[in-house]
C-alpha cells in the first residue's frame, strides 16, 4: 500500500452505499482495511467478489457470526488492533451485539468509533429506515433541484450518502485523529446524512436569510433560471453546459454565440430576472443550431465556463480526464482513480474486491489469535 493514510488500521462492519464509500477512499489512502462481513455474503455485487464491485475495493475480508460469543470476541481482537472502527447498522444494533462504543473503548481507549446513519443516532426517527432521497428530501436539498414544470429531481445518491454521509464520515475521523495526537483517546463520531447534507446547504440558507432565494425550483441564479448557468440542446440532440456568471465571462459567451448587444438590448440585461425567459429563448434557439462538436471546437477550453454533457463511457475518454488519469483500468474494469492527489505519498487502487471470508485465518492470526484457537472458531462456525 503507499498513501498519506498508510499505517492506518481500520475495521469496517460490512454495509451498503456511504461506509463501503468511505472506506474505499480511505483504502485509495493507503489505510489498511478489514472488513467485517456476515457469514452469508452480502458484497454489492455477490459473495465471491467481482471486479465491478469497486466500493469494495482494496481491503481484505473477514467472514464472522456476530450473534455467537466467538464471532464477538474475534471482531473484538481486531478491534484492540485498530486505529478507527466504521459501522453503519440502525443505532443500537452494535449495543445490542455486544460491540457498541463502551465495550470497545475498554478493548481500546484510543479507538475511533465512526457511525454512519441517515438519520443520526438520536431524534425521533434516528430507528427509522430510510434511503438517500429520504434524506435529502428533509434538508430542504430535494425540493431545490429541478426544473419549474417538473417535481424534484433526485440527484443519483451524490448528495445524501455519498456527499453528506462518505465525506462528512471521512472528514470526522481524520478531525478525531489529529484531535488523539494531544489527548490520547478515541471517540464516537455520529456521522448523519442529514447533518451532512444541511451543511453542504450552508450557501442556500446563507441566501435565504439574505432573501435572495425563491423557493420555486428553476428561479435563482443556480439552478437553471438564469440563461447563462444551464445546459442546452444542440443540433444533434447532444447537450452543453454553460456557466458564464461573471460579466467578463458573459461578455465572452455573447461573442462566441455571435450576438450583438447593440443590435439586441436584451441581451446586455444579465442580471435582470425579467428578461431571463426570454433570454434564455434566444440563447436556446441560437446553440440548436450547432452540434455539440461544433460548440466545443467554439468554446472548449475558453473563459465562456462551458463543458460537454458526457455520459459515464464518454467521461472515461474526455480528453482532459485521461490527460489527469481520473480513470483507470483494473481488471478489466474501468473505475475512478484515487483522489485527491499528493506529491509525495500518492494514493493507489489496491487489492480487487475479494469475496467474503477470503482473509479471516491471516486477520485473525495477525490480531494474535493462534492457530488451535483459529481453527476452533472455525470448526464452531464462529468464523468461516
Amino acid at each position: 500500500m503507499s498513501g498519506p493514510l498508510t499505517g492506518l488500521k481500520i475495521v469496517e462492519f460490512a454495509g451498503i452505499g456511504p461506509g463501503p464509500f468511505a472506506c474505499m477512499l480511505l483504502a485509495d489512502l493507503g489505510a489498511d482495511i478489514v472488513r467485517v462481513d456476515r457469514l452469508s455474503g452480502g458484497n454489492a455485487l455477490g459473495a465471491q467478489g467481482n471486479p465491478a464491485d469497486v466500493l469494495n475495493r482494496g481491503r481484505r475480508s473477514i467472514a464472522l457470526d456476530l450473534k455467537s460469543p466467538g464471532g464477538v470476541e474475534a471482531a473484538l481482537a481486531l478491534v484492540e488492533n485498530s486505529d478507527v472502527l466504521v459501522e453503519g447498522f440502525r443505532p443500537g444494533v452494535m449495543e445490542k451485539l455486544g460491540l457498541g462504543p463502551d465495550v470497545c473503548s475498554q478493548r481500546n481507549p484510543r479507538l475511533i468509533f465512526a457511525r454512519m446513519t441517515g438519520w443520526g443516532q438520536d431524534g425521533p426517527l434516528a430507528s427509522a429506515a430510510g434511503h438517500d432521497i429520504n434524506y435529502i428530501a428533509v434538508t430542504g436539498a430535494l425540493h431545490a433541484i429541478g426544473r419549474k414544470d417538473s417535481g424534484p429531481v433526485p440527484p443519483l445518491n451524490l448528495l445524501g450518502d455519498f456527499g453528506g454521509g462518505s465525506m462528512y464520515l471521512i472528514m470526522g475521523v481524520l478531525a478525531a485523529l489529529y484531535e488523539r495526537q494531544t489527548s490520547g483517546q478515541g471517540q464516537v463520531v455520529d456521522a448523519a446524512i442529514t447533518d451532512g447534507v444541511i451543511s453542504l446547504m450552508a450557501f442556500a440558507h446563507g441566501f435565504n436569510a439574505m432573501g435572495m432565494w425563491n423557493h420555486e425550483r428553476q428561479s435563482n441564479m443556480l439552478d437553471g433560471a438564469a440563461p447563462y448557468y444551464d445546459t442546452y440542446q444542440c443540433s444533434d440532440g447532444k447537450w452543453i453546459s454553460i456557466g458564464s456568471i461573471e460579466p467578463q465571462f458573459y461578455a465572452l459567451l455573447m461573442e462566441k454565440l455571435g450576438v450583438d448587444k447593440g443590435s439586441d438590448a436584451s441581451f446586455a440585461t444579465q442580471f435582470d430576472q425579467s428578461q431571463w425567459p426570454e433570454l434564455k429563448s434566444k440563447i436556446s434557439d441560437i446553440i440548436s443550431r450547432k452540434t455539440s462538436a461544433e460548440w466545443c471546437e467554439l468554446m472548449e477550453g475558453t473563459d465562456v465556463c462551458f463543458g460537454p454533457v458526457l455520459d459515464m463511457n464518454e467521461a472515461a475518454q474526455y480528453s482532459h480526464n485521461v490527460a489527469r488519469e481520473s480513470f483507470v483500468e483494473r481488471d478489466g474494469v474501468v473505475q475512478t482513480a484515487p483522489a485527491p492527489r499528493f506529491s509525495r505519498t500518492p494514493g493507489d487502487i489496491g487489492a480487487t474486491p475479494c469475496g467474503v471470508g477470503a482473509n479471516t485465518r491471516e486477520v485473525l492470526a495477525e490480531a494474535g489469535l493462534s492457530t488451535e484457537r483459529i481453527e476452533a472458531l472455525l470448526e464452531t462456525g464462529a468464523v468461516a
